[in-house]
């Protein structure tokens, strides 16, 4: 008959110390029966002693090893009490396991209350530590998935009294058929909590959330150095990510699609919502792959950061837009080492904003969108686009720029597509007394030449010269006689 569980968890410490007990004695009458003798005399040594001292062996000896017996079995005793307390300490870990608050892993059944209880009771503060503002330390919490598919017809809310070092991670989410279409799958919100940041140091990860086209992915709301990392986000209506207020939400090594394609779905004109909306700044978009979505990344706020970003969502030429920088003014972003595939950067009213080491295909660009008609402290460098032979600038104005202060557009290279660039230089031969090079075909800005440094190579003449005109991104050179000469020019669209 099999013996209860717990009568066999009892008795495995006592056959334990019992085969200690068994040992030891077997090592006692091993001792007994050779008494170590030492140097070359052993045999003797031994002979010696079962003749002479077999009685104070008998009588000291016994007592000796009864003794070793029961230090081994306390040494015994001992470990088993240590590994009780280790497995007390790993039944208070900070580990809360979403199936054992009764959700269904299956995804046959609504698990929202059961993830949700399991996040308020991760946010029980193991002790009074704070992080900024006060906002309650919880010691590295843990909400795990355990690798299950859950049914959620609500959102999945964190308390309202916030809360830093915490991690959701290792499943994947879906919304119901009557998932709310105004929500998201997983809120970092506290609605009007008068604190400054409501959530710190949190960590979604290794997360697959399928919106079944009823709302968003992830909303970040108010919350500090918060990682979004190595998720999966598809079949959203609204944003696949969506961040508003707070600081430093690391978006990295992530996927997001409204549709599941690989590029030429027959479907893309018809394709909505935005992969990534940040609504706040200093926060960092990182390896990440958009593939389906009307807009990329929509950026509504200054000091933000994009790299490594691959945008295959809706392709320009069918009205989409890879990344939009919607900060008139005041824009403050860094994008580079991106591949945007048909897919366009636009910035509107630039102002500090930097583009440099990224591919542009299939006709793809920078659009510089004026709406107050400003460009400071702008730089596409370095970049290599690859068009269809369709006349297609690799940086375009959309509008009339009539504020234009530290723009350079240089260093580009192209094919299928034309280059324009804020410098340019070109080289004229003839005979006669002017030379005319017209810049209009490659100068981005309209009529604005800041800068002409030129030379004129005559041989054996020496006329004089001069710079005649810039109007109309050409420059005339004259001479004050007919020569045979060469005149190379470099101009510039900036004075400084």
């Amino acid at each position: 008959m099999e013996p209860a569980p717990g009568r066999r968890g009892r008795c495995l410490p006592l056959l334990l110390l019992l085969g200690a007990l068994v040992l030891a004695l077997a090592g006692g009458a091993t001792a007994a029966a050779w008494p170590h003798p030492h140097g070359h005399g052993g045999s003797v040594g031994l002979a010696a002693a079962a003749d002479g001292a077999g009685m104070a062996r008998t009588a000291g000896g016994e007592r000796w090893y009864r003794d070793l017996a029961l230090r081994r079995m306390e040494s015994v005793r001992s470990s088993f009490g240590a590994r009780r307390d280790l497995a007390t300490a790993s039944a208070s870990t900070r580990v809360y396991h979403v199936t054992d608050y009764g959700a269904d892993p299956t995804g046959a059944t609504d698990a929202t209350a059961a993830i949700n209880k399991a996040i308020a009771d991760a946010f029980s503060p193991p002790n009074n530590a704070t992080m900024t503002g006060g906002i309650p330390d919880l010691g590295g919490a843990e909400v795990h998935l355990d690798g299950g598919t859950y049914l959620i017809k609500g959102p999945l809310t964190l308390p309202a009294s916030g809360g830093g070092n915490f991690k959701i991670h290792s499943g994947s989410l879906r919304a119901s058929d009557d998932f709310p279409t105004d929500r998201y799958l997983i809120e970092l919100s506290a609605t009007k909590s008068g604190r400054s940041y409501d959530y710190e140091y949190a960590t979604l990860r290794d997360l697959m959330l399928d919106c079944s086209y009823r709302g968003g992915g992830v909303t970040v709301v108010d919350s500090l150095r918060v990682a979004i990392d190595n998720c999966y986000v598809a079949h959203f209506a609204s944003d696949g990510v969506a961040v508003r207020g707070g600081h430093e939400t690391f978006i990295r090594n992530t996927f997001l699609g409204q549709h599941m394609t690989a590029g030429g779905d027959p479907g893309e004109r018809g394709f909505t919502g935005t992969g990534i909306r940040l609504d706040g700044n200093d926060n960092s978009v990182s390896d990440v792959v958009i593939f389906s979505a009307a807009t990329g990344i929509m950026v509504t706020a200054p000091a933000n950061s994009i790299s490594g970003v691959h945008c295959y969502n809706k392709a320009t030429g069918f009205g989409g837009t890879g990344i939009h920088l919607k900060i008139p003014g005041l824009t403050q972003a860094w994008i580079s080492n991106c591949y945007m595939d048909y897919t366009s950067i636009v910035a509107e009213d630039p102002v500090l904003l930097h583009v440099s080491g990224s591919f542009f295909l299939g006709d793809a660009n920078v659009v510089l969108k004026a709406v107050n008609g400003v460009a400071r402290g702008v730089q596409v460098v370095g970049n290599i686009f690859s068009g269809r032979d369709k006349g297609v600038d690799i940086v375009q104005l959309d509008g009339k720029f009539t504020t234009v202060d530290q723009v350079y557009v240089q260093q580009n290279s192209a094919t299928g597509m034309t280059i324009k660039s804020t410098s340019a230089r070109a080289s004229a031969d003839g005979n006669g007394s002017s030379w005319t090079l017209d810049f209009s075909p490659v100068l981005l800005f309209p009529d604005r030449i800041g800068h002409v440094q030129y030379s004129l190579v005559a041989g054996d003449e020496f006329p004089s010269h001069t710079l005649r005109n810039v109007s109309g991104n050409q420059v005339v050179v004259a001479t004050d006689k007919a020569v045979s000469a060469t005149v190379h020019v470099l101009v510039d669209q900036n004075s400084d």
